[in-house]
């Protein structure tokens, strides 16, 4: 099981979680709530690549690209440094730009096609690829994720990607979530956040990374000024401590259920 080479997060205690890191050429869906921290550990993820001289490239079809870029010199990551040395290319597919690295519309052949252009401009290596968010890309059509997802993976892993692609949590049940990304996914991520006693707490949990011994626990995260996330320890806690009640999945269920017959 230790055998596959691994990418590491560049997350303090995360790599420990999954036996040294993401393995290599994995499509890993990195799902949760908004707030939750799933583009932070992005960002960790294509910044621990700068570092390593891997090729990123960084999606992102819900902020600007100099959003993304804010972030990361929050954590004193050095995007603009890696963009001007030829390791980081940042897709921006939500401003609508006419410059060469932006999507006009959220087209999933247009995003692949640019992805292996940008992959082509970075020159051969090594690859690490985040899709922050590839659910943007069916909000208007839910039924197509599964379909999506497998597109985008079976094109993709002809290029030797190694991809994170963030997905909304659907808050239905604890077990179900995502559209259809679960299920073609190598591995999955899973962010939560919840409040005790007035204070905002995130967690995290591997759920699932083939040919990989993970961590089968929750653990607790936080987000620290200049750092950025860290893993803080293991948490004892009952799925119903975060599952919705019974009453509220069905009605939930039920909703989803009429949408995607609607398509």
């Amino acid at each position: 099981m230790s055998e596959s080479r691994r990418l590491k997060t560049g997350v303090a205690g995360m790599d420990e979680l999954l036996e040294g890191g993401v393995p290599e050429e994995f499509f890993v869906a990195v799902t949760g709530e908004p707030g939750c921290g799933k583009t932070i550990f992005s960002i960790h993820f294509i910044n621990q690549g700068i570092i390593e001289g891997d090729k990123c490239i960084y999606v992102t079809t819900e902020e600007s690209r100099e959003s993304i870029i804010r972030q990361a010199s929050q954590f004193n990551m050095k995007f603009v440094e890696g963009m001007n040395d030829g390791k980081l290319i940042v897709i921006d597919a939500l401003m609508g730009r006419e410059d060469k690295w932006s999507l006009q519309n959220l087209d999933l052949e247009a995003l692949v096609s640019k992805i292996i252009e940008a992959k082509k401009e970075l020159g051969y290596g090594r690859a690490r690829v985040v899709i922050d968010s590839l659910s943007a890309f069916w909000l208007d059509k839910p039924a197509m994720a599964r379909r999506y997802s497998y597109f985008m993976k079976k094109v993709l892993s002809k290029w030797n990607f190694t991809i994170l692609a963030v997905s909304q949590y659907a808050i239905t049940t604890a077990e179900s979530f995502g559209w259809g990304i679960e299920h073609v996914a190598d591995g999955i991520i899973r962010f939560r956040r919840l409040l005790r006693g007035g204070e905002l707490k995130r967690f995290v949990i591997v759920e699932k990374m083939r040919q990989t011994n993970h961590s089968r626990y929750l653990h607790e995260i936080d987000i620290k000024p200049g750092v950025g996330m860290v893993v803080l320890r293991r948490v004892e806690m009952r799925a119903e401590d975060y599952k919705l009640p019974p009453e509220v999945v069905r009605k939930i269920l039920e909703a989803k259920k009429k949408t995607e017959e609607a398509f």
